[in-house]
C-alpha cells in the first residue's frame, strides 16, 4: 500500500490536498475495541441527554431560565459527540482513514463550534447561580426567560463566527509535506503543523479562540465562585450556607469533569513529551464523557429534575390505572 503522503504533487507552490489522513491510534494492540467503547458513550450520550430534553419540555415547572440553558446544553452536548463519534467509528472501524479536504473542514468547524459552545454555556449557567446567590431578592429581574434567550443567542453566533473565521483561516494553508494528522478527527492543531506556508494567523487565530472559549471561561466561572463563596460567608447560619451550596453542586461537577481533563493535557503537553496515542486517548476521553455524564449528574444531583421525574412518573401510572379501568 502507498504512503498517504504519496498523492502530494511535487514543485507545486501551494497545495490543497484532495484528502487528509487521519492517523488514529498507533501501533496500539486491540485498538478498535477502544473506539467501541466510544461508541457506546456515544450511545449513552443520546439517550441521556434525550431523556433530559424530555423532560425539560414536558414538565412546564423546568421552563425557567436556568433549565433554558441546560436545554442548550443538552442539545450542544448530543451535536458535539455527534460531530465526533460517528466520523470516528466510520474512520477507524470501516477502515476509511482517508477524509476529503471539504469534509475534513465540516469536521473540523462543528466540532470546534460545539466544543466551544459548550464551553460558554458553563460559563452562562455559572452567572444563573451567581445571581441567584449573590443577589437573590433581584434574581427573578435580572435573569428571565427572554433574557436568557438572548445571551445563548449571541453565544450561538459568537461562536458560529469564530469557528466558520478560524476554519476559512485554515484554507489559506499549504500542504505540501504531509497529509498525516496525528489525531482521531480532523483536528485543528495537529492539522495547521503540517502546513509548508505560513501558518501564523491560524496559529494566532488557534491561540485566540483557546483564551476566549477556555482560559477566559475557567477564569470567569472561578471569579463567580469566589463572590459566591463570599456571599455564603454572609449567611448566618450553617444550614443555610448548605442548602445554598447545594443548588451549585451539579454545575460544579459538570466544570471540572469539563475543564481539568482539557487542563491537565495542556499541562502535560506543556511539560513533557507526551505520546501521540495518550494524548489521542486523553483528548478523546475530554470530549465524549462530559456530554455523557451531564444529564445523568443533572438528574441525580438536581432537585428539580427529580421531582420532575416522579411527577411525570405519576401522571403515567394514574393514566395506566385509568385505562385499565376502561
Amino acid at each position: 500500500m502507498s504512503s498517504p503522503n504519496s498523492t502530494l504533487p511535487l514543485n507545486a507552490t501551494f497545495v490543497r490536498p484532495q484528502f487528509f489522513y487521519i492517523s488514529g491510534l498507533s501501533n496500539l494492540p486491540n485498538a478498535k475495541y477502544y473506539y467501541i467503547f466510544l461508541c457506546f458513550i456515544y450511545v449513552v450520550t443520546i439517550l441521556g441527554n434525550s431523556f433530559i430534553l424530555f423532560i425539560i419540555y414536558m414538565e412546564r415547572s423546568l421552563h425557567t431560565p436556568k433549565y433554558v440553558a441546560v436545554f442548550n446544553l443538552a442539545i450542544v452536548d448530543v451535536c458535539s459527540s455527534t460531530a465526533i463519534i460517528p466520523k470516528l467509528i466510520d474512520t477507524f472501524l470501516f477502515d476509511s482513514q482517508f477524509i476529503r479536504y471539504e469534509a475534513c473542514l465540516g469536521n473540523m468547524c462543528f466540532v470546534l463550534f460545539f466544543s466551544s459552545l459548550q464551553s460558554l454555556i458553563l460559563v452562562v449557567l455559572a452567572y444563573d447561580r451567581f445571581v441567584a446567590i449573590c443577589f437573590p431578592l433581584r434574581y427573578h429581574t435580572i435573569i428571565t426567560n427572554t433574557s436568557m434567550v438572548v445571551i445563548l443567542a449571541v453565544m450561538w453566533a459568537i461562536t458560529a463566527l469564530l469557528a466558520i473565521t478560524t476554519t476559512l483561516l485554515f484554507t489559506r494553508l499549504s500542504f505540501c509535506i504531509s497529509i498525516v494528522i496525528n489525531s482521531y478527527f480532523c483536528d485543528y492543531g495537529p492539522a495547521i503543523n503540517l502546513a509548508c506556508n505560513d501558518n501564523s494567523p491560524t496559529f494566532i487565530m488557534g491561540i485566540f479562540g483557546t483564551t476566549i472559549f477556555f482560559v477566559a471561561p475557567v477564569a470567569v466561572i472561578v471569579l463567580s465562585y469566589v463572590c459566591i463563596i463570599f456571599a455564603l460567608l454572609k449567611i448566618a447560619t450553617l444550614e443555610g450556607r448548605l442548602k445554598a451550596m447545594q443548588t451549585c453542586t451539579s454545575h460544579l461537577i459538570l466544570v471540572a469533569i469539563f475543564y481539568l481533563p482539557i487542563c491537565a493535557t495542556c499541562i502535560a503537553t506543556l511539560s513533557f513529551t507526551i505520546h501521540p496515542n495518550a494524548r489521542i486517548i486523553n483528548t478523546s476521553l475530554a470530549c465524549v464523557i462530559p456530554p455523557m455524564l451531564n444529564p445523568i449528574i443533572y438528574s441525580l444531583k438536581t432537585e428539580e429534575i427529580m421531582s420532575a421525574i416522579k411527577k411525570l412518573y405519576r401522571k403515567r401510572n394514574k393514566l395506566n390505572l385509568h385505562g385499565t379501568d376502561k
